[in-house]
């Protein structure tokens, strides 16, 4: 019986270690709107709905704007009239070219500041100005989704901005 026991107490210093899993974190749902969904101003400032509803109509955009880049760059390939005789056509086709070229650089300037601020809603800055972190407002956000600042910071920027290129 002696070797019974000290079996025991072997089995009794061996223990295993218990891995206890790791806790789910419960994920939020995706907040869903309906299509003709406008954020209101009785609502919490840049809450869930609203976030969603600017990151669909950024996407949205710049969707649009990939797009019509896409098409100009197409159709402008294909419209190649500078091997014409005339002079004066050629000019015109490269005004036209230079014209179409400088709007394409615009939009793709305006998708880089659409990039910006859907990650300005990844990090949960988005809807306040940059400068004094007040709320930009949600009238100003509808007009112009990718502004950075307040009205006033906006003008004070533009003054300064004059200011230094007349210096």
């Amino acid at each position: 019986m002696p070797k019974t026991t000290k079996a025991k107490k072997k089995v009794a210093k061996t223990k295993t270690k218990v891995v206890s899993k790791p806790k789910k974190v419960a994920a939020k749902a995706p907040i869903k709107i309906s299509k003709t969904y406008q954020p209101k101003d009785t609502e919490k400032y840049m809450c869930e709905k609203h976030k969603v509803f600017f990151r669909i109509k950024l996407n949205e955009w710049k969707k649009e704007l990939v797009k019509a880049n896409n098409e100009a760059l197409y159709n402008g390939s294909m419209d190649d009239n500078s091997i014409s005789a005339d002079i004066v056509d050629q000019a015109s086709s490269y005004t036209d070219k230079n014209v179409e070229m400088k709007a394409i650089n615009r939009q793709i300037k305006l998708i880089s500041e659409i990039d910006k601020a859907l990650m300005r809603i990844r990090e949960d800055t988005y809807g306040f100005c940059l400068d004094t972190a007040e709320p930009i407002g949600l009238k100003r956000l509808m007009a112009r989704p990718v502004a950075k600042y307040t009205i006033a910071a906006q003008e004070k920027h533009e003054k300064d901005e004059k200011v230094h290129a007349d210096d």
